[in-house]
């Protein structure tokens, strides 16, 4: 196991239980702890008691969508402040990609994704 980021937590969350635990398992490898949460109100509780330094998001969910939540953990947050955020959703369309950016994102991947470009786009945000 490598302790890339061992002193990091992240928040991972998506309603799909499949992409939760892969995302998760792959994280947890690199040593992270990882926090997971399955809709938008579970995530803004897990982000307010775990203190994440990366939230990987997902933009469409039960609850509150990606978007309301990216709102309210980057809101008085300054760009290099955390929780960065990784946004990842099916959606083609730019405009939500566009809006995710205005509100703070750190990057926008489209799924299906490659789980080592998840890692690799984590790492580079968190490592600088």
């Amino acid at each position: 196991m490598s302790d890339d980021l061992s002193a990091k937590t992240i928040l991972v969350v998506d309603d799909d239980p499949d992409i939760l635990q892969s995302v998760e398992s792959a994280l947890e490898e690199l040593g992270a702890r990882v926090v997971c949460a399955r809709d938008g109100k579970e995530a803004v509780r897990q982000a307010e008691a775990a203190t994440p330094d990366l939230v990987v998001l997902d933009q469409m969910m039960p609850g509150h969508n990606g978007l309301v939540v990216l709102e309210h953990l980057r809101q008085g947050k300054g760009e290099d402040d955390p929780p960065h955020v990784i946004m990842v959703t099916a959606n083609d369309g730019t405009r939500h990609e566009m809006y995710a950016a205005t509100l703070g994102a750190r990057a926008y991947l489209r799924k299906p994704f490659k789980m080592s470009k998840l890692v690799e786009v984590a790492r580079g945000i968190l490592t600088g």
